[in-house]
């Protein structure tokens, strides 16, 4: 097998006296050398050094194939690094790795935290709205973040969210002679001006967080009405089955309520949402955004069955609005066999539908009758919502 021609070196703020003799060699035959102006200058790289290129791109490292060529990253490239972007366009005999301790790693060794207990993320590229799954009394979090002063942001979206106890340890330049760390909390952080890279430790407190059953409260969503209410979701998600990995797609979304909770319920999952109404489908993506799970989510503006074909082969279907035969007959014929299929109906032309191609295709129909108890006179009584039929078969 012939020597790789990429080497992926993580580098710590301690520099080129914290690398392997390995690492020094590989850097010493290197042609070019990768990295941010950070990582070059603690790796003396002179000319041979290259900056990322901005927006990032790893087009360039790529270019430099079969030349000795080494990409410097911070601690471990693979840990929300640029190991993944590369060795995702690279056969395995092309390049090898040498990586360094984390930032992850050195915050839970300042603190003592247990790594394996504690959630570590990314937010250096990220929005904060990507904490709101983790947000829960006592949790620990250790985040990566762009600057010192996106500590100041996070403590005041902390704030925002009722989680104003929370306790917050600033690291900066973890692992070298620059090391510093404040600690405070978040409800009227303040602290001096700080130096990057920059990681941040929380250990929550004050706040809720959002419950982990299916079924959240409605007004947690922006809608306009559309919405599948409360507890004719939770059922409806039962009936879908999250999976991590998987991928729903919610065919007709609406408010996007359905598919915000399958992407909480299931890690590394995806839902594609198709929608024809314009204030819908960005009140969808709005709602997505505001739980942390855009990155997940797309949306495509059609009426079904237009633009079903450019999606993703899905693992679940979710009919929440504007089913018909000729749908039906587009979903047959383009989803894979075994996918998930769950449709809800509230008129009685829709009702019909179902049930006659429940006789042909089988699965199973349940009629849902709701009623809530509301002020009548100086009393309460029952008052019922439009029954639901729902639908569930495996294609």
């Amino acid at each position: 097998m012939a020597e790789p021609w990429l080497t992926i070196i993580g580098i710590g703020e301690d520099g080129l006296e914290g690398l392997a003799p390995q690492a020094h060699a590989l850097l010493a035959e290197a042609a070019i050398i990768f990295g941010g102006p950070r990582h070059l200058a603690l790796a003396g790289a002179g000319e041979r050094g290259r900056t990322w290129p901005v927006p990032f791109s790893v087009a360039p490292v790529l270019a430099c194939r079969p030349h000795p060529t080494v990409v410097l990253a911070s601690g471990d490239p693979f840990w929300f690094g640029a190991g993944g972007s590369l060795a995702a366009h690279l056969a395995p005999d092309e390049w090898h790795a040498l990586p360094a301790p984390s930032s992850f790693a050195l915050a839970a060794a300042r603190l003592g935290w247990r790594l394996e207990e504690t959630i570590c993320l990314g937010l250096h590229a990220a929005p904060l709205a990507r904490l709101r799954p983790h947000l829960a009394r006592g949790t620990r979090l250790i985040c990566l973040l762009r600057g010192p002063e996106a500590v100041t942001e996070l403590a005041a979206w902390l704030t925002a969210q009722g989680f104003g106890l929370s306790r917050l340890w600033r690291l900066e330049a973890l692992g070298g002679p620059r090391e510093r760390i404040t600690e405070g909390g978040a409800q009227g952080w303040s602290a001096a001006a700080g130096i990057a890279p920059v990681a941040v430790a929380v250990e929550l407190a004050g706040g809720l967080g959002l419950p982990r059953a299916p079924g959240l409260p409605d007004e947690l969503f922006e809608h306009d009405g559309q919405i599948t209410k409360r507890a004719i979701r939770a059922l409806t998600l039962s009936a879908l089955a999250p999976r991590a990995g998987e991928c729903l797609w919610d065919i007709g979304t609406g408010s996007g309520s359905v598919a915000v909770e399958w992407l909480l319920a299931a890690p590394a999952s995806r839902a594609c949402g198709l929608e024809a109404d314009a204030a819908r489908a960005a009140r969808a993506l709005r709602n997505a955004a505001s739980f942390g799970v855009e990155h997940r989510f797309s949306l495509t503006q059609a009426r079904a069955p237009e633009g079903l074909e450019a999606l993703p082969r899905p693992d679940a279907v979710f009919i929440g609005g504007g089913a018909s035969a000729a749908l039906l007959e587009r979903l047959w014929a383009l989803a894979p066999p075994g996918t998930r299929l769950v449709a809800n109906a509230v008129t009685l032309e829709t009702e019909a539908l179902f049930i006659h191609w429940a006789a042909a295709k089988g699965g199973s129909l349940l009629r849902l009758e709701l009623a809530e108890a509301k002020p009548l006179g100086r009393l309460h009584g029952w008052e019922a919502a439009r029954p639901i039929v729902q639908w569930s078969v495996v294609l």
